[in-house]
């Protein structure tokens, strides 16, 4: 299938969710997650806010399992530049500030920027990813602009609801894989 139908699909699926199961959905992504094996050198990692406006999975369920199981773990949080399509990781501290830009996506407005290739661990969001690891994101190219950008042994990791649709028929020279997918039901490695 298409890029464009999968996103519709999943995008309208998942906000179909009532809370109480994407709740649920959130608690057994975080039971998977803790099975994945963080290597020894990861200590910087680049999450994101979740909308909950749009039904995205609480990651910071994944970031406060992170921040225990890896003592010093430095967290940033994308900064975008709508004008351009690309982003940047700013490193969050307890003191950073967030607002929210024009998109409503909350982002770091004090904090130190992260080189891409500093990177160790990306939360990469998404609607569905298939069985290849390829994802239907929200078709703008941030993600992949920089992950093409950070080093080869980073963890690129999608969470989804849903567990992995067959293929993707249009995938693109640019678009980035992920290293790792997680659903509510299993952990998948590319």
């Amino acid at each position: 299938m298409k890029k464009a139908i999968l996103r519709d699909q999943f995008r309208q699926q998942r906000s179909a969710l009532p809370e109480k199961e994407r709740l649920r959905r959130d608690d057994l992504l975080l039971i998977q997650f803790q099975r994945l094996q963080i290597p020894d050198h990861a200590t910087v990692l680049l999450s994101y806010w979740p909308l909950l406006q749009h039904a995205e999975i609480n990651t910071l369920l994944m970031v406060d399992f992170l921040q225990f199981r890896v003592p010093g773990l430095q967290v940033a949080y994308p900064v975008a530049d709508f004008s351009t399509h690309t982003m940047k990781s700013m490193l969050a501290q307890d003191a950073t500030d967030f607002k929210k830009n024009a998109y409503g996506i909350a982002e770091p407005v004090n904090g130190t920027v992260l080189a891409a290739e500093a990177v160790d661990i990306i939360f990469v969001p998404l609607l569905v990813f298939d069985i290849n690891g390829h994802r239907i994101g929200y078709g703008k190219g941030f993600y992949d602009r920089f992950l093409s950008t950070c080093r080869e042994d980073s963890l690129k990791i999608g969470f989804s609801y849903f567990e992995p649709v067959e293929g993707i028929d249009d995938i693109g020279q640019f678009d980035v894989p992920l290293t790792t997918g997680v659903t509510p039901g299993d952990m998948y490695e590319f």
